[in-house]
């Protein structure tokens, strides 16, 4: 009793007493337990906060376990406030920013680099990253305007585990990338092969530069061709705008067995009805995306694509910063 009535005392004396805050020294943290918090970051917090707090900071926040994922998506999202992209992303400038974190995350990671996700690297950035990522199984480099053959090569060569590749709106990149990733990556069951939306580019107009818009991929069938013979396991596939025919679609459904995702919009040499026809042996297929789209009188007789619906999500711009 004489305890409790001790410690009522003190929790009413009208006197305050003195508190005394201990100031510790966070740079003194061990690694271990600095690893630990990093992980609990965000790569933004990480990179702009930890890294420029101390010494130990930045040396703890190099740690490989820190960057076995290395996903841009989320920043560009954010910037572009869900929209597609913006001009500053097309240039140079930004594309060097990119190339540099994409540079100190493969050395970072010390191999274990499992997922990278950037868009508007260059060609020797992303070889940089493959030959230092063995590991690595999911690749998403959509809209690098830079990127080509050679890079991709390096990919095929040394990250023979990658599960999911997307190569979107990459345009200096051909059906022979297909081929060597196809040879040397027999895991790969998602493919995104997406081109711009060449059938009205004024939804690009003042963002993506106008030669780079000219420079669509042609050989859509030639892609396919190359998709069928290399890639049967196959389960997702993206070929958004892609100017394959009809004979480049059946190639694919009847040597990729084991699709569960087919997305041919925009596809304007394809009809809903031939791809009906040709995917309905297809017994996995889930998802089957139609070729329905506004094609504008400018580029084709409106009586003939005038059944197809309309298409007009438009670009938006805003400034990017990493």
């Amino acid at each position: 009793m004489e305890n409790e009535s001790n410690v009522a005392t003190d929790c009413f004396n009208s006197e305050p007493k003195e508190v005394v805050m201990e100031i510790r020294d966070w740079s003194e943290l061990t690694s271990v337990c600095l690893t630990n918090i990093f992980h609990r970051l965000s790569l933004e917090d990480r990179w702009r906060g930890a890294m420029l707090a101390c010494r130990s900071w930045f040396e703890a926040a190099k740690d490989p376990t820190l960057f076995s994922s290395f996903d841009l998506e989320p920043a560009f999202d954010a910037a572009g406030a869900g929209r597609p992209d913006t001009p500053f992303w097309w240039t140079p400038a930004f594309q060097r920013r990119v190339d540099a974190m994409l540079r100190s995350v493969s050395e970072f990671g010390a191999g274990g680099v499992r997922e990278i996700r950037v868009r508007h690297c260059s060609d020797a950035s992303l070889s940089f990253a493959a030959v230092r990522s063995p590991n690595l199984q999911i690749l998403s480099v959509k809209n690098s305007q830079s990127l080509t053959d050679a890079s991709i090569s390096i990919v095929a060569s040394y990250c023979s585990l990658i599960r999911e590749l997307d190569i979107s709106n990459c345009y200096e990149i051909s059906y022979k990338s297909l081929e060597m990733i196809g040879k040397n990556c027999p895991n790969l069951i998602i493919l995104k092969r997406n081109l711009l939306n060449w059938l009205d580019p004024s939804q690009h107009t003042g963002i993506v530069p106008e030669e780079y818009l000219r420079a669509c991929p042609q050989d859509g069938d030639q892609e396919a061709a190359s998709i069928a013979q290399f890639m049967p396991g196959l389960k997702h596939l993206e070929l958004r705008f892609s100017k394959l025919s009809i004979k480049g679609l059946v190639w694919i459904t009847e040597r990729c067995r084991d699709l569960e995702l087919l997305d041919f919009f925009g596809c304007a040499n394809l009809t809903s009805r031939s791809l009906e026809l040709a995917s309905a042996k297809l017994e996995n297929l889930k998802t089957l995306v139609k070729p329905n789209f506004y094609i504008p009188r400018s580029v084709f007789h409106a009586e003939r694509y005038g059944h197809w619906r309309l298409y007009d999500e438009r670009f938006q711009t805003n400034v990017f910063q990493i």
